[in-house]
């Protein structure tokens, strides 16, 4: 088989390799230039084809095809006949051609002066190949080989953590964090409901929201919510939707959509949970799958996809169970545990596709976080960073990257430990902003 360096296309067989630069010169084993410099990026005039996931795909003279091997390598049979300037183009439609690469079947034709008993295997990511037909003697020739760029992907730059329970009564305070994972002083809350033990998401891409919580002794549970806008300005009370309650998560779905989840409303055991729309707007409950708990943790990963896990389901204090969240927003039954069961730890975003899970308590507080794929795959423990600490919040911050913030070490306390756009947790940051716990975060842009 051939094997790629770079963006340039090897071609082994009966002892020799011929390569194509990239600039698209065809190169001998020598490296010298045998032909001009080939360059036809557009593909104009071609008749794209649907999206091929298949193993193995016959190709046609004058078609384009988006080849999509996230689950599968393809080999593709080229026409066994074919005339000067016919052409054909073939695009990395997932960007996943260097997990499973694409095989170029020449179909009894030469391909770039060598003959069929040659293997031709495009591997790197994010290729895009155009090739047209010449001659008997070079047969297919490849006039556009290179990897494109992949467009930026964005995440929000800022968070706001809010709300929470002080030394002595709950509050609405809230605290900025900046592009550079900075905290800023408290702002004066604005929201008539104080409350702790809320749960707070992203929403439209750029905005936030905090929703439920309780504040004793009355009026105890609440449904109402609080927006975050795209200048992390929180909003008054909107009148709540869904079941009151408490000790609940929440995280990112769809992109622009958001899922409140699971907590505590009469009884502790509820898996009910309340989307928001990409205006903010939050639906009624949603009959819970999955174990009923309270007190677990959620945050987004592979773009448009959450997961909630850990919490308490009262009969067994602390578990370790997940539930993934689709691009739909439907919640999937429990996938068994994987890492230290636990309750009241935080999660957050990282690295745009993936996710974290952090700190807690069985017992004894915790420290340990476990990482999350951006497929979903929880993974095990990574051994304590910063102090150990339960009832805190986290979000994403930077685009890439996260913080988490506050909670208890057996009192409330401000300090912050961030998340490097590798997942890696970073030592304790002296803290900005009122000691509290059973607060909530989220991001905003």
């Amino acid at each position: 088989m051939s094997g790629i360096i770079g963006s340039k296309l090897n071609i082994r067989g009966s002892g020799r390799v011929a390569k194509l630069g990239t600039d698209g010169q065809v190169l001998t084993s020598s490296g010298a230039g045998v032909a001009a410099n080939y360059e036809d990026p557009a593909g104009g005039g071609l008749d794209w084809q649907a999206i091929e996931t298949g193993a193995t795909m016959t190709a046609v003279a004058g078609n384009g095809y988006w080849i999509d091997t996230t689950s599968n390598a393809c080999t593709i049979t080229l026409p066994s006949s074919a005339s000067n300037g016919d052409e054909i183009m073939f695009v990395d439609y997932d960007r996943t051609w260097d997990t499973n690469a694409i095989t170029l079947d020449s179909n009894g034709l030469n391909y770039q002066g060598a003959d069929d008993t040659n293997s031709v295997e495009y591997g790197t990511e994010g290729t895009a190949l155009h090739i047209v037909y010449s001659d008997a003697t070079n047969g297919w020739i490849p006039t556009l080989d290179k990897a494109v760029e992949d467009a930026p992907k964005s995440g929000n730059t800022e968070g706001i953590f809010g709300f929470g329970s002080t030394a002595s009564p709950d509050v609405s305070t809230t605290n900025l964090v900046s592009n550079v994972g900075v905290v800023a002083t408290d702002v004066t809350g604005v929201s008539v409901a104080v409350r702790r033990n809320l749960a707070a998401c992203e929403y439209g891409t750029d905005k936030g929201i905090f929703g439920f919580g309780r504040h004793e002794p009355t009026p105890g549970r609440y449904s109402i919510t609080n927006l975050v806008s795209n200048a992390g300005v929180v909003a008054t009370d909107t009148t709540g939707v869904g079941t009151a309650r408490f000790s609940l998560a929440a995280c990112g779905y769809g992109e622009d959509k958001g899922i409140f989840g699971f907590g505590y409303t009469t009884t502790p055991t509820n898996a009910m949970t309340n989307l928001v729309s990409n205006v903010g707007v939050v639906s009624t409950d949603v009959s819970g799958v999955g174990t009923g708990r309270y007190s677990p943790s959620a945050t987004e990963y592979g773009d448009d996809k959450g997961i909630f896990a850990y919490g308490d389901d009262a009969s067994a204090p602390y578990v370790s169970m997940s539930n993934l969240v689709s691009n739909v927003g439907v919640v999937a039954t429990d996938t068994t545990g994987v890492g230290t069961a636990r309750t009241n730890s935080a999660a957050c975003s990282y690295g745009y596709d993936k996710g974290i899970f952090g700190f807690g308590h069985n017992g004894p507080r915790l420290g340990v976080t476990n990482l999350v794929s951006n497929t979903g795959v929880v993974a095990t423990d990574t051994a304590a960073v910063g102090t150990a600490k339960d009832q805190l919040a986290a979000c994403e911050y930077g685009g890439d990257k996260g913080i988490f913030g506050f909670g208890s070490t057996g009192s409330a306390v401000d300090e912050t430990n961030l998340v490097a756009n590798t997942g890696v947790v970073g030592s304790d940051v002296t803290g900005v902003g009122t000691d509290r716990l059973a607060l909530a975060a989220c991001s905003f842009n």
